[in-house]
């Protein structure tokens, strides 16, 4: 029996797709669930697997663009139960890979040393590179053959405990240029952004934040966060905190316009940039208002690994109302980040730096980090967009104050 393996619908609104890359070979044998394709539409990459097993017939060829519900490939069933099974074979190199090592650690031992030679001297690393190589002194030296006015002066000028000048090996040079087809996630990536500077009034505001209170809380708290809730306390949990409170305090950076209507939600789907090799994606995190550190730790986690596997879904990448991008991670001191339409607004972290600022009237050192937010100012005024910030900054800076909903918990046992 022949199986057809059609296209799926990455989502709404998409009657095409690119086959990006074919993980397998016109007629290899597959089996059932395996996975056999990679295909990409302007919004997602998704993987294509095989219905049932047997031998595979290739239809779309690498780079084809092909309809939604066309047939990708087909499957002889007759030929299912001839493949191995991948966990049979990656365990079989596993026993290949560990026998090579017990002989190469079984294998006696090089004797680099020589009885014509006795005064020669070897460094470490060389003695190492020759028992490896069952190599001994005399297989060293008298494959020299001919020494040269280079090799002598080279022993005279080491005898003398002058620096051997090594000559630098002449840069080679290259004209070569490589060219690659854009993706149909990169090409709808490049219209949108292009499409957010001409279709909105985007401006950018500054602030500065002082670390010091969150790297401090991670410093004293890592090790027994890791082990209650088996994963690491990252900066970004804090910032998504930070941001869930700063929206409740100034809606209107959480709004989008939909038509000639502002759309306010009152939860905070907050999108976490990712960089893939795919290029970057923005899985969301839902209602990140009600989730705790640990929480957004794990939830970004998940969403992390399926966008660079290239497992993520469409539903997973839609929806959000605000946009969170690292560009600290790669070393960025500042920029101005690009809103992530339809939404109006998209906070911008940086990287840390210790830097001497005023305390107190006194200049101490401290690790701050520049914080960027972009906006639509068509739906965003000044003041919020200012007044967003500086909420960010005073609860990273008293993390304390996202318990009470960004208020100081003083004022608030005072009744203030």
């Amino acid at each position: 029996m022949t199986v057809e393996i059609k296209i799926p619908s990455p989502g709404e609104s998409i009657s095409e797709i690119e086959i990006a890359n074919w993980f397998v070979a016109d007629g290899d044998i597959v089996e059932k669930d395996q996975d056999i394709a990679e295909i990409e539409s302007d919004k997602a990459t998704l993987t294509l697997v095989a219905d049932e097993g047997g031998k595979i017939e290739i239809l779309a060829q690498e780079g084809d663009t092909v309809e939604v519900g066309s047939v990708a490939c087909k499957i002889d069933t007759s030929f299912a139960g001839e493949a191995p099974s991948p966990k049979a074979e990656s365990v079989k190199e596993e026993v290949v890979e560990e026998k090579a090592k017990e002989t190469a650690s079984s294998a006696p031992a090089a004797n680099i040393e020589s009885e014509n030679y006795k005064d020669v001297k070897i460094s470490p690393v060389a003695k190492k590179l020759m028992e490896e190589n069952q190599l001994s002194v005399d297989d060293v030296i008298a494959g020299l053959q001919r020494l040269s006015k280079k090799d002598i002066q080279a022993v005279v000028d080491n005898k003398n405990n002058q620096p051997v000048a090594v000559a630098a090996a002449p840069k080679e040079i290259s004209r070569e240029e490589k060219r690659t087809k854009m993706t149909n996630l990169r090409k709808k990536l490049s219209a949108r952004l292009v499409s957010v500077k001409n279709e909105t009034a985007m401006l950018t505001t500054f602030n500065e934040v002082d670390m010091s209170a969150v790297m401090e809380l991670r410093k004293k708290y890592q090790k027994k966060f890791i082990e209650t809730h088996d994963i690491k306390l990252g900066f970004m949990s804090f910032f998504t905190k930070a941001v869930t409170e700063a929206l409740k305090a100034h809606p209107m950076v959480n709004s989008m316009i939909d038509g000639e209507e502002i759309v306010t939600p009152d939860f905070a789907d907050v999108a976490i940039a990712v960089q893939t090799p795919k290029g970057l994606m923005v899985p969301v995190i839902r209602n990140a208002e009600s989730l705790g550190l640990a929480d957004i730790e794990k939830k970004l986690m998940e969403l992390a690994t399926k966008a660079r596997a290239g497992k993520i879904s469409l539903d997973e990448m839609t929806g959000g109302t605000f946009t969170i991008t690292n560009g600290g991670v790669f070393g960025s001191l500042l920029s101005t980040p690009i809103i992530n339409p339809p939404q109006s607004g998209i906070l911008g972290m940086h990287n840390i730096v210790e830097r001497p600022v005023a305390v107190n009237g006194k200049v101490e050192i401290r690790p701050m980090m520049y914080i960027a937010l972009s906006y639509d100012h068509r739906v965003i005024d000044g003041k919020d967009s200012v007044g967003f910030l500086v909420k960010i900054k005073e609860m990273i800076e008293n993390p304390h104050k996202m318990l009470f909903d960004g208020k100081d918990p003083d004022s608030m046992l005072l009744g203030l």
